[in-house]
Formats: structure tokens, C-alpha cells, sequence
């Protein structure tokens, strides 16, 4: 007796990082640590991996005054 399942398998959390930072909007840390769980000091790791696995991470100044900065990846216009 074999049984099937149909879910989806789950989004690793540097994907939904991956994601995050792909929106135009990008993220801000707080958001990343909502969306993964993961500790600031976390985050900023999962970015340096990403930067060094050959990722463009650009950091932007937050559109709040005062507001943290908002990190986006870049997009290779040449590829698209």
C-alpha cells in the first residue's frame, strides 16, 4: 500500500530571504527576522553568504525618517 502526498515542499528561509529582497520594496531587517525567526546578527550572516555566493545586495537609506535601512538584490539587466 503506497500512499501519495501532494504538498509542496517548504521554502527554505534563504529563499524567503531571497524573496524578500527581490521585491521592489526590498526589506529591512526587522522584516527579515520576522520572516525567518532568525536574530539580527543572523540575518546579517544569511546577507554576507548571499553577497559571497555572488549575490548584489544593495543597502538603502529607509523611506521612514529615522527608519532602518532597506537592503533590495540587484537586477542584472543584461539577463533579463
Amino acid at each position: 500500500m503506497t500512499t501519495s502526498s501532494q504538498t509542496k515542499p517548504r521554502e527554505t528561509k534563504i529563499a524567503t530571504v531571497q524573496r524578500l529582497l527581490g521585491r521592489k520594496s526590498g526589506a529591512d531587517i526587522g522584516a527579515l527576522q520576522k520572516a525567518t525567526g532568525w536574530q539580527a546578527h543572523s540575518v546579517r550572516a544569511a546577507l554576507s553568504g548571499l553577497r559571497k555566493a555572488g549575490c548584489q545586495i544593495e543597502k538603502h537609506p529607509s523611506p521612514k525618517e529615522g527608519g532602518p535601512p532597506v537592503y533590495r538584490l540587484v537586477r542584472d539587466t543584461a539577463q533579463a
